[in-house]
């Protein structure tokens, strides 16, 4: 099997979702470091046409992704036969498997996201855009919270992409929101799920991945 190249940034939480699924289901691979402005060359925007990491190649198909979303569905897809970290194709869990990485997709990623960039990035500091994107990792965290109460894992209490999607964005609260929100004391049902999951060694490497927190401007 050749080994698919993965396309992602030092910094950046979307492609870290890939290279542990990517470990869990023992795919080869290699990463290919891209500075922010090489994003939007047109050698990347042929790749990529929206200009942001990750995508991947895979020459054993010729497919090209981008998308962290549907880079993952593709993997599990193709690679999981075993269902290691996937659910049988038309059942339930299949079905709830992709309820929770479009929410983290949509819910997680760009509220998050959106608290970095206006905590760490935007010039001006903007207090009531800090405050809404700062409850809103709130808001989410509140509703995983809820959900987990009296489960291990997001789907059937299975180890499951589900799960691996949230990891890496979780990882900024605690230098983006550290002096408001206490994971451990305001969501403990997010905590034990988070520090089970950081157990699993193909999370470890994801996070391990070229790590390194943004600096402000």
């Amino acid at each position: 099997m050749m080994p698919i190249t993965l396309y992602g940034h030092h910094a950046g939480p979307n492609p870290k979702k890939v290279v542990m699924v990517l470990e869990e289901l023992e795919i080869p691979y290699e990463i290919k470091f891209l500075e922010f402005s090489e994003m939007k060359q047109p050698a990347y925007e042929s790749i990529n046409p929206n200009g942001r990491v990750p995508a991947i190649y895979d020459p054993n198909t010729k497919i090209t992704l981008w998308e962290s979303g549907a880079i993952i569905e593709y993997l599990v897809a193709k690679y999981d036969t075993e269902r290691k970290i996937s659910f049988e194709p038309d059942s339930a869990e299949f079905y709830q498997a992709k309820q929770w990485v479009h929410f983290q997709a949509s819910g997680q990623g760009p509220y998050f996201g959106q608290a970095v960039w206006f905590k760490i990035h935007h010039k001006e500091q903007i207090q009531s855009a800090v405050d809404r994107y700062i409850n809103e990792i709130r808001r989410v965290s509140g509703v995983l919270n809820g959900f987990l109460e009296g489960r291990k894992y997001l789907v059937n209490d299975k180890y499951s992409y589900a799960d691996i999607v949230f990891v890496p964005w979780f990882e900024v609260v605690t230098w983006v929101a550290a002096d408001c929100i206490d994971l451990e004391k305001d969501f403990p049902n997010v905590y034990a799920w988070l520090t089970n999951l950081k157990s699993h060694p193909a999370v470890v490497e994801g996070l391990g991945a070229k790590s390194e927190a943004p600096k402000k401007l």
